[in-house]
């Protein structure tokens, strides 16, 4: 059965690619727009399930897998910060601080029509960081597409004074783990 990741993201890509399996990638273009009154765990649940629908038209027996990611910080959703002045807000407000990313995975087998989705989080606390540090650490990454404003598979890491939850791929984007299992539910053994 075809295997089909519903992103454009290369971060979502190198994580699948990781699994050693062959598969595709097809741009769900959606609308990411969270809607009035939505919780993070609920947009990231309904964007990633509405992916996943979006390139199901195009393969009839495939198995697509859709997934979205947002961070927090008292429950208000930090966005991707564009460029260095946003990067530059968003790390000092993280400061010594606990981020909550939620991911949502879906997969769905477009044959059967069965969905299996997730939402799972992750909590990354951050150092007490100077200015200096930050400023330093946007040079170098860069990191003005990632939610958050930070690579942890990169220099990222050295903002963190801890992190915590069940799968470390989720915070890159991809929780590997939970889609094991799902894809061992659809009868693929990883």
């Amino acid at each position: 059965m075809k295997l089909v990741l519903a992103s454009t993201s290369p971060f979502r890509k190198e994580l699948l690619q990781r699994l050693d399996i062959p598969f595709d990638t097809v741009s769900p273009d959606i609308d990411e727009s969270a809607q009035p009154g939505e919780t993070p765990e609920q947009l990231v649940a309904r964007l990633s399930e509405q992916k996943a629908k979006a390139v199901a038209e195009q393969f009839p027996d495939a198995l697509v897998i859709g997934s979205d990611q947002v961070a927090t910080l008292d429950d208000n959703i930090i966005g991707k910060p564009g460029d260095h002045e946003n990067a530059m807000k968003q790390l000092k407000n993280a400061s010594g601080r606990k981020v909550v990313f939620f991911t949502g995975l879906c997969l769905l087998n477009t044959k059967t029509g069965n969905t299996q989705m997730e939402v799972v989080p992750f909590s990354v606390t951050f150092r007490n960081l100077s200015e200096q540090q930050i400023d330093t650490y946007l040079e170098k990454e860069q990191p003005y597409n990632c939610a958050g404003s930070f690579k942890s598979e990169g220099l990222g890491i050295t903002l963190f004074e801890k992190m915590e939850g069940d799968d470390p791929n989720s915070l890159i984007g991809l929780p590997l783990i939970h889609l094991v299992s799902m894809l061992k539910n659809e009868g693929i053994n990883v």
